[in-house]
């Protein structure tokens, strides 16, 4: 007979959703004298990055939420700020393509509109954290097994790893990415779209200074994002037909870089390779359910957004001050953390704002990618809008970054 064992709540899934997840339950579960155990199973864990070419920018509410559960300060010195953005369009003029919009408010004074870090060190600062004792009762356990199976009922679910260690837990949570194996076997399903492109990730080295600048440029066939890195670097966006990406990502190092020389601007010079590169299919989906019995979705296992406006992980970040607060504030009264009542309310949270954001970021990605007269026109007419619009643009920057009123408190710099 196998032995159980117990946890209060078991992620499927260390990527970074999972891990902030588990850091932010421990901030906030730190006050309660009752002993709390977080257990986060990947078999990712100990295993290096797949591509360490992969780049995020982290807006306001979610460096303000790294900030209270004590992981800015590791970070900040490892990221570049964004002073400035500019997007301009695909039709050049007198050799240069226009600038359609200009943006350099802050959206806190002080503040850059955003950090970029690259997401392995964003990792291993995540893994440092979590393996450290804190003080508090509340423990983080990392696995480096896949979750095999989860058997939920009305009053708890039983999880088995892959070396066949069986853990009793009061919730599971789903943070095992796109194609979660958790959601599948809940029966949950989803909701999505195919733009039948991919997003070329690659890092690249310049000569010029970037100046803190992000970059985003519209092109015959797709679009380019340069992120700024530190060290004179910037992080590579690429979005092209499926075909023309995988054509793309299979030249050499020196025809990739005659290829990014011949089709995008720069300002920072000749843009060279750093290490590898990827491609990944550009679609999207929202989970129909973010939660079953004992069960929460976060990140990319509840939806995949088009990469519009800083999106992606940072709604990730957004679930995860959700669920954090939910299941905090429960356990603080007492409730069953991982029945139906609770998991409601963060279901009524995310979800419809979730579907709503992702509808509006699929409907600007399609405008924005029509190569047509009407569809430039409107474009143009939007953006020129835009730009002269401060107080909608600063609206639009702070809903992005997700610090309205309605957002969790981690986002707004509250302790849990």
């Amino acid at each position: 007979m196998d032995k159980i064992f117990d946890a209060d709540i078991v992620i499927g899934g260390g990527g970074l959703a999972g891990l902030t997840l588990a850091l932010a339950l421990r901030h906030g579960l730190r006050r309660d004298r009752s002993a709390v155990t977080i257990l986060v199973a990947d078999p990712a864990l100990d295993a290096p990055p797949l591509c360490g070419c992969g780049a995020t920018a982290i807006l306001a509410g979610a460096r303000r939420m790294l900030e209270e559960i004590g992981l800015w300060p590791q970070l900040e010195s490892l990221a570049e700020p964004v002073r400035d953005i500019t997007i301009t369009g695909s039709t050049p003029r007198d050799g240069r393509r226009p600038t359609l919009l200009t943006f350099s408010d802050s959206i806190e004074a002080g503040q850059p509109l955003a950090h970029v870090i690259e997401d392995r060190e964003f990792k291993a600062a995540l893994l440092s954290a979590a393996g450290t004792s804190a003080t508090g009762a509340t423990e983080i356990r990392l696995r480096p097994l896949r979750l095999e199976s989860a058997t939920t009922d009305t009053d708890s679910a039983v999880v088995r790893l892959a070396d066949g260690t069986v853990i009793r837990t009061a919730l599971v949570v789903a943070a095992d990415g796109a194609a979660s194996r958790l959601r599948l076997r809940a029966g949950i399903g989803t909701t999505g779209w195919d733009h039948d492109h991919s997003v070329i990730v690659a890092t690249t080295r310049h000569d010029g200074d970037h100046q803190g600048r992000a970059e985003e440029q519209f092109l015959s066939t797709g679009r380019a994002e340069l992120l700024p890195l530190r060290n004179r670097r910037s992080a590579l966006l690429w979005s092209q037909p499926r075909r023309e990406a995988e054509y793309l990502v299979s030249l050499s190092t020196a025809g990739f870089e005659d290829e990014i020389e011949r089709r995008i601007e720069s300002q920072r010079g000749r843009l060279t390779l750093e290490g590898s590169l990827r491609a990944l299919p550009l679609s999207g989906f929202v989970a129909r359910s973010f939660i079953a019995e004992r069960l929460a979705l976060v990140g990319d296992a509840a939806h995949v957004i088009p990469p519009v406006a800083g999106l992606g992980l940072n709604l990730s970040l957004t679930d995860v001050a959700a669920l954090a607060e939910v299941i905090v504030d429960a356990a603080r009264l007492g409730f069953d953390i991982g029945s139906h009542h609770v998991l409601e309310r963060y279901q009524r949270w995310r979800r419809f704002d979730t579907v709503a954001t992702g509808l509006t970021a699929t409907a600007t990605r399609l405008l924005l990618s029509d190569r047509s007269r009407l569809g430039q026109a409107i474009t143009g007419f939007g953006f020129g809008l835009l730009d002269r619009a401060p107080m909608i643009r600063a609206h639009l920057a702070r809903h992005a970054a997700g610090i309205t009123a309605g957002a969790p408190r981690l986002l707004r710099g509250q302790a849990l």
